[in-house]
């Protein structure tokens, strides 16, 4: 164990307990029960930080600075190239550096947009171009998720280098990279950062992560937790379809035992009813038994193709059998059988089961030809019988519109590994005026909440403790824009209106307040090792309008299916028209509010109103949140080197 890590574990444990020893006083002791309203919000989020340091402490406890691989690098490559709308010359540009890659491969555009020039200018410059067929014109593109996925069925490469439209790869990319398979079977993923080129060293709009690309994945790393950010990454192809038929199979598997159970339903009831003659309920009983059978078969694992083959052969047999006996009565159920609530939705392209509707089928008196054919119908509905039929494989993550981490967490829980190369192979174009950054930051954090509401690390099966928690804690970092709130009113309340949400501001309270907040600084500045944090740290804050949209808006798409709706962003100097007014007012008025509080709260105490310490305490409280956000007016006014014609893709998945 190096020094350096031993000194993050020490200055991170104590961080922690200092930490909990203040939140646990100010619930048990110094909560200003009469001002609730205000004290509890406050205690609740000086909770949620706990929380939060507890993750980074956490995630650092096990830093990994790699080494490089072992082995030589070895196998066969395609690289990915992915584009919507971007312009032809970057696009060019950056398949053409691509193409000097020094490692034996082949490079490829994955043109979404389906451009006639696109194809044209990869062709002349001999370059692999793939496009969508217009098989997927009636269904969702599953943006860059459904581009990866339709390139991976039309290429052999046995890995993947995946490169957004902007990130110009180092010659040596896949020399410095594919040597971590070679070294370990079981690595699924190389990922190595994201930087950008047109960012000054001011970096207003915060592009740069250091601290992410860098510490806090080398941390996550170290847990077998470093996951796929969407670019500048090596994947096995292996590994992706395997995934792939894994989550097909598993999603199968449901919605035939689904449909079996409600066949299974109708055919008993058919047979309980008083006019069926005995031979035909003896034909019925027969079924009912197939159909438990066929359940018992795939519950142990039996192939469902073949075991739906063989059921849906013995109910063709029984409603020939059946049709001579019961066609006068089967007309009265022809409408509920048409209306099958088991079908292949062409927008998921997959099978969907409309639960409601199949326990009323279930629940129906149906003849008992008719029970046979509804369950004949559901069985075909499955399209299980049919094993030439090609059927849908995802391999890369599609439940969210950020499909990287859903891709690495499902791979992971596989039991793969990942692997984070720290070391720039690649440069980018950041965002170059705040309404684009917004946009970006808006997708990310909805997309990580997609995937946290549709599949929580904390309770998926394969996962590890240290893997379900490196996951949450990304995840929880975007609910944070209800804490910043919290942190903004309090101080305003107390110098406004004097209202306290501590008891007192004791000796007790400082003795513990300050000895956790400077450790927590420290732990901070022993992490970063010399990087610059503070713009990240400003933006934590100074963006708590975006998280909280991202929370709502994501709760709405994943309880009540309400579509995430995005807009093209932009990157040619189009957005930079004006002050962006709309996409700010939330902290401007943020701003105006803690100036205006200090005004008042220092009048206050001029006429002697005021207690001093309070006083003081919220003005320093005020002036830190005022230099936080401070970084809104920086951004809105900031206004990078434009680039003609370059767009970047924001869609709903």
């Amino acid at each position: 164990m190096s020094a350096r890590l031993v000194l993050i574990r020490i200055v991170a444990a104590l961080s922690v307990i200092l930490g909990a020893n203040y939140v646990a006083w100010r619930w048990l002791e110094s909560v200003n029960w009469s001002a609730w309203w205000i004290a509890v919000p406050l205690v609740l989020a000086e909770t949620y930080s706990l929380v939060d340091t507890f993750f980074f402490s956490l995630t650092m406890w096990r830093a990994r600075d790699r080494p490089a691989p072992v082995s030589a690098p070895e196998g066969t490559v395609d690289v990915f190239i992915t584009t919507y709308n971007e312009s032809i010359e970057m696009v060019l540009a950056t398949a053409l550096a691509a193409q000097r890659i020094a490692y034996p491969h082949e490079t490829w555009i994955l043109d979404d947009g389906a451009r006639e020039d696109m194809k044209e200018a990869a062709r002349a410059a001999g370059i692999g171009y793939i496009r969508r067929s217009n098989d997927w014109d009636d269904k969702p593109r599953h943006a860059k998720a459904g581009n990866l996925n339709n390139a991976l069925f039309q290429t052999e490469g046995e890995f993947l280098l995946i490169l957004d439209a902007d990130q110009i790869p180092d010659p040596l990319i896949l020399h410095r990279t594919l040597g971590y398979f070679a070294d370990d079977p079981a690595v699924a993923l190389v990922q190595t950062p994201q930087w950008f080129g047109n960012v000054d060293d001011a970096d207003p709009l915060g592009s740069q992560a250091p601290l992410f690309y860098g510490p806090i994945q080398q941390g996550k790393d170290g847990w077998n937790a470093a996951f796929f950010c969407g670019s500048n990454a090596v994947l096995r192809r292996d590994a992706l379809m395997q995934l792939g038929i894994v989550g097909y199979v598993r999603d199968l598997e449901r919605s035939t035992m689904r449909t079996l159970r409600a066949a299974e339903s109708m055919l008993a009831k058919a047979v309980r009813r008083r006019e069926v003659d005995p031979d035909v309920g003896r034909q019925l009983k027969s079924l009912v038994a197939d159909v438990s059978g066929a359940r018992s078969e795939i519950a142990a694992g039996a192939a469902i193709g073949d075991v739906t083959y063989r059921l849906q052969a013995a109910v063709n047999k029984a409603s020939r059998q059946l049709v001579a006996r019961d066609f006068a009565s089967l007309r009265a159920d022809l409408a509920m059988i048409e209306s099958l609530p088991v079908e292949r939705d062409a927008e998921l392209d997959a099978v969907v089961i409309d639960d409601d509707a199949l326990d009323a089928l279930a629940n129906h008196e149906f003849s008992p030809l008719a029970a046979v054919e509804s369950v004949s119908a559901l069985l075909h509905a499955l399209r299980v019988d049919r094993p030439d039929e090609a059927q849908p494989v995802q391999p890369l993550a599609t439940i969210s519109v950020t499909e990287d981490m859903a891709t690495a967490m499902q791979l992971h829980a596989l039991g793969w590994r990942s692997v984070y190369h720290h070391e720039i192979l690649a440069v980018g174009l950041a965002p170059e005026d705040l309404r684009t950054m917004l946009k970006q930051r808006l997708r990310w954090a909805q997309g990580t909440l997609q995937v946290m509401l549709r599949d929580n690390p904390l309770v998926k099966k394969g996962l590890s403790a240290g893997q379900r928690l490196m996951y949450f804690s990304t995840m929880w970092s975007y609910i944070s824009g209800y804490a910043a709130i919290v942190y903004l009113a309090a101080p305003v309340i107390y110098l406004v209106f004097g209202v306290l949400p501590v008891t007192a501001w004791s000796v007790d309270f400082f003795a513990r307040f300050i000895p956790y907040f400077l450790v927590n600084q420290i732990l901070f500045l022993v992490v970063a090792r010399g990087l610059r944090t503070w713009r990240g740290q400003q933006y934590s804050l100074a963006l708590f309008p975006v998280w909280i949209v991202a929370c709502s808006t994501a709760f709405a798409n994943v309880v009540f299916g309400r579509p995430l709706s995005f807009v093209v962003t932009r990157k040619d100097g189009s957005t930079r028209e004006g002050f962006p007014w709309r996409e700010i007012w939330p902290q401007l008025i943020a701003i105006a509010v803690l100036s205006l509080a200090l005004i008042i709260g220092l009048g206050r105490l001029a006429v002697g109103t005021a207690d001093g310490t309070g006083t003081l305490v919220n003005t320093v409280w005020v002036i830190y949140d005022l230099v936080v956000l401070s970084v809104i007016i920086q951004a809105a006014l900031y206004r990078g080197p434009a680039r003609e014609g370059t767009t970047f893709r924001e869609e709903p998945s």
